[in-house]
């Protein structure tokens, strides 16, 4: 049997569509990847200067009658240290805990206009980084790793804005503050984080915003100092932070783990007033 010869140009039709076929086959893809997901963390707005017209917070700060505990971090490995102002004010012994019933004593510079205040000893612990020019927005997080109820404890935050501190009693003054809400703490803590007084407040970059000052449990609320105040006691100690330090980075998933590393390596330590005024 013979088949009907085909007309050429059916065969060089074919052929044709063969190379064509071919050659798109073997052209590079160019294509953009699809994008990434959308954040599931949205930020809120920029936050604004401190203004005399944002809310005020009240607090009384009576006269300490005995030892109490706090929380301090290390900002200079030469042995400058921050905490809050109202754990180490009116002490007359200070000492910053380096094991179990061992401690160093500290000499101490309060600033007599803001909530924050500097401890020295001879030598110190790795530096937390500073981030106190960095702009803030509503929502971010905190994280402030520290001893709550005096024991090794942590809670973490979102950003919600600026009030104004007005204290009473022992060193009376207003200043911005930062207010935050708690999303988060030590499994089990309950109750008061009272002794988180002086915690480093970190960002998810592991840097410091701030230095954890009070609490309100009924509300939810932690309060930091604002980062100009820090940087204004900084600046008036006539002593600075090492630079270059570098933190580690920060999630809700595994903050208690950096806070447990933080605590290991003294950068975060426990600082005790021995007596009161």
């Amino acid at each position: 049997m013979r088949f009907p010869r085909l007309p050429d140009w059916v065969v060089y039709a074919a052929v044709v569509v063969a190379l064509l076929f071919a050659a798109l086959g073997r052209d590079e893809r160019t294509d953009a990847p699809p994008p990434p997901p959308r954040s599931s963390d949205p930020l809120g707005e920029a936050l604004g200067p401190a203004s005399p017209f944002d809310p005020a917070v009240v607090v009384d700060v009576p006269a300490k009658a005995g030892p109490s505990a706090g929380t301090a971090f290390s900002i200079a490995r030469s042995g400058v240290w921050l905490t809050a102002r109202h754990v180490v004010d009116g002490c007359q012994r200070v000492a910053i805990v380096v094991g179990p019933g061992t401690g160093v004593a500290v000499k101490v510079r309060v600033d007599p206009k803001g909530e924050a205040a500097m401890l020295y000893t001879e030598g110190g612990a790795a530096p937390l980084p500073l981030a106190l020019s960095e702009p803030l927005r509503r929502g971010q997080r905190a994280f402030h790793p520290g001893f709550p109820q005096g024991e090794p404890g942590e809670a973490s935050s979102r950003l919600l804005g600026r009030e104004n501190l007005v204290v009473r009693g022992n060193g009376a003054r207003t200043e911005p503050v930062l207010v935050w809400a708690e999303t988060g703490r030590t499994e089990g803590l309950k109750g008061t984080l009272g002794g988180l007084s002086g915690a480093p407040a970190l960002d998810a970059s592991g840097r410091v915003l701030g230095v954890t000052i009070a609490e309100s449990p009924r509300r939810g609320r932690i309060y930091t100092t604002a980062p100009e105040v820090v940087s204004a006691t900084l600046a008036t100690s006539g002593r600075r932070a090492d630079s270059g330090a570098i933190g580690e980075a920060i999630t809700p998933q595994n903050y208690f783990y950096v806070a447990d590393d933080l605590r290991r390596e003294l950068q975060v330590a426990q600082v005790v007033c021995l007596d009161g005024t």
